[in-house]
């Protein structure tokens, strides 16, 4: 079975790499915007509108009129426009109407891997060589990394990459297509776990997990106050932005680790686990619990569980919250006869 697994690394590129980054995230995000604007305009006047790739055969004369667009890799215009089709594709599904992005936020862009072949050898845009440490990627060519120090070799085939600026760091999340073997399932034992505010989890056996990565209030509204004061633009500015998205990162990196050894404890010690399902958005109307739901990730730890139960060959069932413990008890009598 094929699956598609990512791999995030730190990125460490030099002075020119950092400057052409930079360059092709603000490409990115000006054909994004450019497209959609182009896209409002003609359904204003016509009612219909472009496709992703009626658009993409735009490219080549814009860069014409905007000659910076050919010094950044082509990859990441086209995959800005197919991000944009897919923004539209949610709208339609029923999400807001895409935006127009802002510089600073979700700075990244995405490039894919090119084969090729010359004279019998085969080639590859996007190479990852974990013992030296660097990754290959168009354009910026070698790239020190870090991450994964327990791996050699990532087994598989690079498909894409993801290029991100996050609180003044870099980082790449490389997309792999690799086998995967399941185990067989016997399952042995079951649990059922209850997700809620107070108590992170309650299992069936009255174990409680509690979220001890709570968020610094005071220190971010300080922070934010300062922001306010500072002029647009200054130095001053800039640092305390940059303080309030490290505090955010270091809250989000932290909560991600504890949800992943939660996810793997429940996973490795069960073959079974059953919880509510819950709704998590029309809970989240409800002012009294929304503050507690986004310090408890538990729609992120639902998702978590099911690709790790899959990846392991486990189940996890999500039933109505009264019926929870009576499916318990009789799957527990089942596997005991």
């Amino acid at each position: 079975m094929q699956i598609l697994k990512g791999y995030v690394f730190r990125l460490y590129p030099n002075e020119k790499q950092t400057e052409l980054i930079n360059k092709t995230i603000g490409c990115s995000r000006f054909i994004y915007n450019y497209f959609l604007d182009d896209k409002i305009k003609e359904y204003k006047e016509t009612k219909k509108s472009k496709s992703a790739y009626d658009q993409i055969k735009l490219i080549p004369s814009l860069s014409k009129e905007y000659p910076f667009l050919k010094e950044v890799d082509s990859c990441s215009l086209r995959n800005s426009l197919f991000d944009l089709d897919n923004a539209y594709k949610r709208f339609y599904n029923g999400s807001g109407y895409p935006r127009f992005k802002a510089k600073g936020v979700h700075d990244s862009y995405k490039t894919n891997n090119i084969k090729s072949s010359y004279k019998g050898n085969n080639y590859n845009s996007i190479k990852l060589d974990l013992k030296n440490k660097i990754i290959i990627l168009p354009k910026l060519k070698e790239v020190k990394i870090r991450g994964y120090r327990n791996k050699e070799v990532v087994p598989g085939e690079v498909k894409s990459a993801v290029i991100k600026k996050e609180a003044g760091k870099y980082y790449v999340s490389v997309l792999i297509e690799e086998e995967l073997i399941k185990p067989a399932f016997n399952p042995q034992s079951i649990v059922g776990i209850d997700l809620g505010i107070k108590d992170l989890i309650v299992t069936s056996y009255n174990e409680k997990i509690e979220n001890k990565i709570k968020l610094n209030t005071k220190r971010m509204i300080g922070l934010q106050r300062g922001l306010a004061r500072c002029k647009k633009g200054s130095k001053n500015r800039y640092k305390l932005k940059l303080k309030i998205q490290r505090l955010f990162m270091k809250i989000r990196n932290a909560r991600k680790h504890m949800l992943h050894d939660i996810t793997n404890k429940l996973i490795k010690e069960n073959d079974i686990i059953v919880t509510e399902n819950l709704d998590v958005k029309g809970m989240q109307k409800n002012h009294y619990v929304a503050k507690g739901l986004n310090e408890n990730p538990i729609s992120e730890i639902i998702r978590v569980l099911k690709y790790k139960a899959n990846l392991n060959n486990k189940k996890l069932i999500q039933i109505d919250t009264i019926q929870v413990v009576k499916y318990v008890v009789v799957v527990i009598i089942k596997i005991k006869m």
